[in-house]
């Protein structure tokens, strides 16, 4: 997301946030001075703000220990936001927290030992509260803040608290509570808002990217302000001119930005009825890139979703957490060169401790005898096309993606038997076990190091229920895997990051629809239908031809199995065995769009104006924000689906065009997509970029406002006059309106069977949107990006009737 240049002074912002941050209490519970909240009575002797939005008191994750922190009152599993004493847990007996005469907050464990206080001893403070934004401040009976926990952060920043040049977020540690991690958010020495990585072994910056420099990632360092904020619509500007907007912005939604414990921040919005958290923002949306995950020596990979694996000769430090990386099973000596070899990683690297010198249109003899030469040198980066060699001394922030230019030549003794293993490129995927998307690419080394570690996996958990369970175990599993002929898995000590996206077998998904029984949809491609997997998850299994061009089938798995967006279909795994080819999805309950706007089961309204701004959220999260720019190609009313509260979502990426970042334009060999729904540019064979979604997107705007095809090509025929569409002569009469200032006739624009019930500002903003996007010259059409802002302002219009789902 490009960042807009802003103006920002601290000395303008602060009045007005400490001003909201200040009057937003009222009369609620508080614990005046010389009082206590004790640990025995965490469930009911608490703070509660105002608004009941927030609880203040002792927090327990089971057995003995607790925290004094703040937290969601009403989410799911009550997230906290704040915690005193995150490293230094008090007892379950004993404990309390006290607002003592000297005015300070302490914090005593059974003991009477003080584990942590605030700096206002010696002050008039009278009463500790907690107020509706989330602060927990201690007040002098002025009323004056005297102390407030928003100038400590822990993990997490609410709307209104200010992050400033003093102050970081410091992410929770893996299985450890709410004990500090590796993984910060701060400003750094040169003014600019980082992520690092701060673990025992190295600091390492990974965010902004850190192989461009402060402008050429869209910052500034001459601001000394040193100052960011989020607001209460989801907006988040920065001092170096860095700022994001969540997908769903607007007023009247809870919001928390979170440094996560994968080290990834996160902005998530409250969904008030199931009280659970949605991503609306997030700073990578590739996890590969955060540096420190795999821990030293380990190499993350995308599966497609990205895990932690070792090199061949490693195995992992320590069973259950990757932060302790991996090991070699080697010794290393300065011996002979001919008892050492070099094995190659296609596309692998690992950022940082470059050694070797002139490493500069350097050949790849120089950088191999080079390595060879240095006792130290654990390995060597090199690319070929730019003979570039990167010398390695030290083995962090692995990572292998298809994308990255160069080879990795791992140093191993030659008696190392993983040294015949090598990992393949992965970039022209068939459906042969070797080639499982699900398990790493096209690696053969993720098949020994899929071996190795699930003997590690095994070893320790034959240490927990004996070696009568696990030989159990593993007949079951090789059962299994002979039954199914798969040559070898990647699943047990591999921890996925974040989803549960996999193969399944043809037999699965056979069972799960009954033997294809409940077709609810058929195109061009294949069929689709319902079925409901063991866990009693309804899915949707797309089943294509057994004569499917293979490159669709890859581009949906590959472009969806890696993104993850509320208005884009998810996909939960594929199937790709002997002719079968089958994506098994998320089911969608309320059919495609098309359903809705040209038949019987009318829409109404606010339905169809949230439809028109999730999708534009769904595409520009597609062209802007996704690890890969992706192009879908093939927007129309039949591939936006309706989840039951009439939510959209994105689907059919079987056309989609993955482009790098650093791409422009793309050729392809092909049109793709439907007509009425196409860009000329596909007809005139220029290059092709995300301003053809843009054009289809028009196209459905102006259809969702119509109700009616003008996507088809019905012919006019008019004496002496050339043939047009029905959509150019749309658009043409449009344009004549908009330039001249005329009413656009509305009354007769808008769907003749919504009866007058809709809001005139969003749809005469949906024509003038629809009108922009069809032009014929790709260089004035808008980016989604800018109509998501757009449709934004219009979102909460007042006084809308209540949709109607008529059959």
């Amino acid at each position: 997301m490009k960042p807009k240049a802003i103006t920002f002074s601290s000395f303008s912002l602060l009045p007005l946030i400490i001003f909201s941050t200040c009057f937003s209490f009222a009369s609620s519970d508080v614990l005046r001075r010389g009082s206590s909240l004790s640990v025995e009575e965490h469930d009911s002797n608490t703070l509660i703000s105002p608004d009941k939005t927030f609880t203040c008191g002792f927090y327990g994750l089971g057995g003995n220990a607790y925290w004094f922190s703040i937290w969601f009152t009403n989410t799911s599993n009550r997230t906290v936001v704040w915690t005193a004493n995150r490293d230094n847990p008090v007892n379950g007996r004993g404990s309390k927290i006290s607002l003592r005469s000297t005015g300070a907050l302490v914090l005593t464990d059974v003991d009477g030992s003080v584990v942590w206080e605030t700096n206002t001893t010696s002050t008039n403070a009278s009463s500790l509260e907690l107020l509706n934004t989330g602060n927990l401040v201690l007040k002098s009976p002025d009323p004056k803040i005297l102390w407030q926990s928003f100038d400590y952060p822990t993990d997490t920043l609410l709307p209104n608290q200010i992050l400033t040049k003093s102050k970081k977020l410091v992410s929770s540690r893996k299985g450890g509570a709410f004990y500090s991690g590796y993984f910060n958010l701060y400003f750094d020495n040169d003014n600019v808002l980082r992520l690092m990585y701060d673990g025992s072994d190295i600091s390492s910056l990974y965010w902004p990217n850190p192989d461009f420099t402060v402008f050429e990632n869209e910052r500034t360092n001459y601001n000394s302000s040193r100052i960011a904020v989020l607001d209460e619509t989801g907006h988040f500007q920065s001092s170096d001119q860095f700022q994001f907007n969540a997908s769903d912005r607007g007023l009247g939604i809870k919001r928390r930005l979170t440094m996560d414990q994968d080290g990834n921040l996160r902005l998530y919005s409250l969904k008030k009825q199931s009280g659970s958290w949605v991503v609306t923002w997030q700073a990578l949306p590739g996890l590969c890139n955060v540096h420190g995950i795999c821990g030293r020596n380990g190499i993350c990979v995308y599966t497609p979703e990205p895990k932690c694996t070792c090199p061949p000769g490693y195995e992992m430090s320590e069973p259950t957490d990757w932060n302790k990386g991996c090991k070699p099973r080697f010794k290393f000596t300065c011996s002979k060169s001919q008892d050492v070899k070099f094995l190659a990683l296609p596309n692998t690297d690992y950022y940082g401790f470059d050694a070797i010198s002139n490493s500069k249109n350097a050949s790849f003899n120089f950088c191999r005898q080079a390595c060879l030469n240095d006792c130290s040198c654990l390995g060597f980066s090199y690319r070929e096309s730019e003979r570039w060699c990167f010398g390695k001394n030290s083995l962090f922030n692995g990572y292998k993606a298809p994308s990255f230019p160069g080879t990795l030549h791992l140093k191993l003794p030659i008696s190392t038997e993983a040294s015949l293993e090598r990992i393949h490129s992965g970039s022209d995927p068939d459906c042969s076990a070797a080639r499982d998307p699900s398990r790493g690419g096209s690696s053969t080394m993720y098949d020994t190091i899929g071996k190795r570690v699930r003997w590690t996996y095994l070893y320790w958990f034959a240490s927990t229920i004996g070696a009568v369970e696990v030989l159990i175990f593993f007949s079951g599993w090789w059962i299994l895997f002979r039954k199914h002929d798969v040559q070898s898995t990647l699943e047990d000590g591999y921890r996925a990051i974040t989803s549960q996206f996999r193969r399944f077998s043809y037999e699965e998904l056979k069972s799960a629809t009954q033997n294809f029984k409940g077709e609810i949809g058929r195109g061009a491609s294949g069929s689709v239908y319902k079925g409901v997997l063991p866990d009693e998850r309804v899915v949707a299994v797309k089943r294509l031809g057994d004569l499917h061009h293979e490159e669709i089938f890859w581009a949906e798995v590959s472009t969806i199995g890696k993104i993850n967006h509320m208005n884009l279909v998810r996909m939960w795994g594929f199937c790709c065995e002997g002719k079968h080819r089958l994506l098994v999805y998320e089911y969608v309950e309320n059919q495609s769009l098309d359903k809705h706007l040209f038949s019987g089961n009318i829409i109404g309204w606010r339905d169809r104006f949230r439809i028109a701004l999730g999708t534009a959220r769904g595409l520009a999260y597609l062209h802007h924000e996704c690890l890969e720019w992706v192009i879908h190609c093939d927007v129309k009313p039949e591939n936006i689906l309706l989840d039951k509260t009439f939510e959209p979502k994105i689907g059919d990426f079987g056309l989609a065009k993955l482009l790098r970042r650093d791409s422009m334009n793309s050729q392809f060999s092909r049109m793709r997509g439907t007509k009425g729904y196409m860009a000329p540019e596909w007809a005139l064979n220029l290059p092709i970029t995300a301003k053809v979604d843009v054009y289809s997107y028009g196209v459905m705007v102006l259809e969702i406002v119509r109700g009616v095809r003008l996507s088809n090509w019905v012919v006019k025929k008019a004496k002496d006059e050339e043939q047009e569409t029905e959509l150019t002569i749309f658009i043409r009469e449009m344009k004549r309106r908009i330039q001249r200032g005329e009413d656009l006739g509305m009354e007769d624009l808008v769907d003749k069977r919504l009866k007058g019930q809709y809001s005139r500002k969003q749809a005469r903003m949906l024509v003038e949107i629809g009108v922009s996007c069809v032009e014929e010259d790709r260089n004035k059409r808008p980016t989604m990006e800018s109509l998501v802002n757009q449709l934004l302002e219009l979102d909460d219009e007042p006084n809308l009737p209540e949709s109607d789902h008529e059959d």
